[in-house]
């Protein structure tokens, strides 16, 4: 089983003209990810890869039974986008868009809150389950199967390269993920890693998590208040970047914007100290979550794609 999206997904990209929406929409259908429409003001009547193209989500939602859309449109037009999609009863919003206003995402991530909408991002990479063939975004390329095999690790990443990172390390540790999500690298997001541990809870395939972290913001430090209160109650193995951070000027952004360490909050060392004392399994060195894996108990099952190791 996936959490998000699974082979029922009936996917809309928004802004699917752009030459990297366009890209993707060819890797993913190449993957099996079921595309029904797109939408370009402009260009309604016309196709993308066998994808009819609307002039707007509304006439895209009157022909087919839409539940997921990806956001690839332009920062400025980000907020128009998203509200659209709420508005038309998308329940999974995965917004790929980077540099989006500070004010636009405070806004959107209200309104979908309040409409009950999820919202992965936005400036991530997307989401995919390779149990289901169901590739949000870029993720994965244009051979999502050389590091997403299917299994029973989810894995939720902050850096959007590093999902796939952590995927292959699931894969060569000779296990499977069920679903990968890159969250977004920006201070505001959708879907907080404890919101998304709730989701893995739930699902009965998936028997650990392996999450990627940064400093800056308090995710870590909520997820492991959420392990101790009993919400997550499978093995989470956490790696956390940056411990060099600690020895640098506060402030000082390190690559993702949200990666900021303020006020004495966002240390790396706090942030896996308190996920030790939570019962969370903190990797020192990334290559550590290969040994990990394959040592903790109960064991994930065995992937179950091609060339596992």
């Amino acid at each position: 089983m996936a959490i998000l999206a699974d082979a029922q997904a009936k996917i809309v990209i928004q802004g699917i003209t752009g030459r990297e929406a366009s890209m993707v929409t060819r890797h993913s259908l190449d993957y099996g990810t079921r595309i029904l429409a797109g939408v370009t003001p402009g260009k309604g009547g016309q196709e993308i890869y066998g994808v009819p193209i609307y002039d707007t989500l509304k006439d895209a939602c009157r022909e087919h039974d839409l539940n997921v859309s990806v956001v690839y449109v332009p920062p400025a037009f980000a907020y128009e986008a998203v509200l659209e999609a709420i508005e038309n009863g998308i329940k999974l919003i995965v917004v790929i868009t980077e540099n989006i206003p500070q004010h636009d995402v405070i806004k959107f991530l209200y309104i979908a809150r309040k409409n009950g909408v999820r919202i992965i991002g936005p400036n991530c990479v997307g989401v995919i389950s390779p149990g289901y063939r169901v590739k949000l975004g870029a993720i994965g390329g244009d051979n999502p199967d050389r590091c997403f095999v299917p299994g029973a690790v989810g894995v939720i990443s902050r850096s959007g390269g590093m999902t796939a990172e952590v995927s292959w390390m699931i894969k060569r540790a000779g296990f499977g993920v069920s679903t990968s999500i890159s969250i977004g690298g920006d201070p505001l997001i959708g879907s907080p890693p404890k919101e998304l541990l709730e989701l893995f809870e739930k699902d009965p395939e998936t028997k650990a998590v392996v999450t990627f972290s940064e400093p800056g913001t308090n995710f870590e430090e909520e997820m492991a208040a959420f392990i101790k209160d009993g919400g997550f109650t499978k093995p989470l193995i956490a790696f956390i970047a940056g411990k060099f951070t600690e020895g640098m000027p506060e402030g000082t952004i390190f690559g993702h914007a949200g990666a900021i360490i303020s006020a004495g909050r966002g240390r790396p060392s706090d942030k896996a100290r308190k996920l030790k004392e939570a019962g969370a399994i903190v990797a020192d060195q990334f290559d550590d979550l290969i040994p990990i894996l394959r040592d903790i108990a109960p064991s994930p099952d065995k992937c179950s794609g091609k060339d596992c190791k």
